[in-house]
């Protein structure tokens, strides 16, 4: 199982979604095959971290090479994502 929910899905976008209940050993280091853009729908206190740099705040978007290792890190409320893949 997933630990995200996605909620709208279209071939420019994905709307994702991480509940604030969620267990953070769920959000595991992973990679992806395409390349992302990445940003926070509602301003919120969750951070990304990509290998073998600082955690970096999800309230500005972020690209995330194909294949480059990375990881979501838990905040306090729900986190709804604007994921751009290509």
């Amino acid at each position: 199982m997933k630990p995200y929910k996605d909620i709208e899905v279209t071939d420019r976008y994905i709307i994702r979604e991480f509940n604030e209940t969620i267990d953070p050993i769920e959000l595991m280091w992973h990679r992806d095959d395409e390349n992302r853009l990445v940003e926070a729908i509602e301003h919120t206190d969750w951070q990304l971290q990509l290998d073998n740099e600082l955690p970096l705040s999800m309230n500005m978007p972020i690209f995330i090479p194909r294949h480059a290792w990375h990881r979501v890190i838990k905040g306090t409320e729900k986190l709804k994502l604007k994921i751009y893949k290509s």
